[in-house]
């Protein structure tokens, strides 16, 4: 689950690591009264931002740098309501319909500060770059070297020496290292608190007077977790999710909309990402990436199957199940029931092995639909191909 800038510096405040001063506005009324709170207060500029689930707004021009109420109401107008465009929106870009309206920074330096759980060493990593304000992964790409890390022992925790050695390596003045240790201790406790599995800083900023502040914070949680997290579940914006997406998450389907023509239906998400890559290999493109789960029930089937032929780009359905939990004859009559009741037209490729295969080969076979059966996962993807092509 993602949330919006605001609503994550919310959360590194109740953790004790500063942050501007800035309200959440949805109207251009609100948004002027949040502009004329933050000069009244003294403030010289005023940012006014964008707030979509995507980075690479500035660049879009969903932010703008202001120093009088009349050009931050110019700028409100520009922005609310705007269709933004980032190079994480894809072309479509993302309707923009909450701003932060928050007091300017005298920045001196532009740095970075990440948390993030690595699979390689199932351990969480503290990242800092003196690279901030760019894309962590170019950097990631293109310059290694720039990004320092420091892997947190479980049973110990985030220590100060290791919040130490990163304050050094980004080049901190001797004065600023006990505040960056207290500012990266709340970041880490926020991160655990939160069941986060990632926490980016960018950029972690130095002000003229020598103080450290978090300009931007993206935080993405644990899904999973979500049931010890009641208030943070409330911070969801349906909004910014794909429709299909939100439809998925109500029948406890695992569902990620992609730009292919050939609907994937999967379960198990290993599986799942064997079947788009095998697509891939055949010279088709997935639509999506959908694991209906080891204990599918026939409702969730149906449901799956509306989703896929919601999206209008999908030209053909590749199922592709390995029967356990979800045996294939269950999963065959969830299938062939589907079909008859959404009346589906497009093309269905399957490929089917694992408990009770045969009755399910049966169950397809006898249906009095054309469904096509793939003996491998390669001969049923070349078979999801041909047929998107029609």
């Amino acid at each position: 689950m993602k949330i919006h800038e605001y609503q994550a510096k919310e959360i590194l405040r109740r953790c004790g690591v500063p942050v501007p001063d800035g309200e959440m506005a949805t109207t251009l009324e609100e948004a002027d009264t949040a502009a004329k709170t933050l000069f009244s207060k003294g403030n010289t500029a005023v940012v006014v931002k964008a707030q979509i689930h995507a980075g690479g707004r500035g660049k879009g021009g969903g932010v703008k740098v202001v120093k009088t109420i009349e050009d931050a109401n110019v700028a409100a107008k520009a922005i609310l309501g705007m269709q933004l465009v980032t190079h994480q929106t894809g072309p479509a870009g993302q309707k923009v319909q909450r701003l932060l309206i928050e007091a300017g920074s005298a920045i001196e330096r532009e740095l970075y500060l990440g948390l993030v759980l690595d699979r390689a060493t199932a351990k969480i990593v503290f990242m800092a770059s003196q690279a901030g304000g760019m894309e962590i992964e170019k950097v990631a790409h293109d310059t290694p070297e720039l990004i320092y890390k420091e892997t947190i022992e479980p049973a110990i925790g985030f220590q100060p020496y290791q919040a130490r050695s990163l304050a050094f390596k980004l080049g901190l003045d001797a004065k600023q290292i006990n505040p960056a240790v207290a500012f990266m201790t709340g970041l880490y406790k926020a991160y655990m608190d939160c069941d986060a599995t990632l926490m980016e800083i960018n950029p972690f900023i130095t002000t003229k007077d020598g103080s450290l502040m978090a300009l931007d914070c993206k935080i993405n949680f644990d899904d999973n977790a979500m049931f010890r997290h009641k208030d943070l579940k409330e911070l969801r914006d349906l909004a910014e999710e794909d429709p299909l997406e939100v439809q998925a998450s109500k029948f406890n389907l695992n569902y990620i909309k992609l730009d292919g023509n050939i609907a994937c239906m999967v379960n198990g998400a290993g599986l799942a990402m064997a079947t788009m890559d095998i697509i891939s290999y055949a010279g088709g493109s997935p639509a999506n990436f959908l694991d209906v789960g080891g204990s599918a029930s026939q409702e969730q089937i149906e449901s799956a199957f509306a989703i896929l032929l919601s999206d209008p780009n999908v030209k053909a359905i590749f199922i592709n199940i390995f029967g356990g939990i979800l045996r294939v004859d269950v999963l065959a009559s969830a299938v062939v029931a589907a079909t008859k009741k959404l009346d589906v037209k497009l093309p269905i490729i399957l490929r089917l092995e694992g408990t009770n295969v045969e009755e399910g080969r049966e169950i397809l076979k006898n249906s009095g639909l054309k469904f096509e059966v793939g003996s491998t996962m390669k001969e049923a993807a070349d078979l999801a191909v041909k047929a998107a092509k029609g």
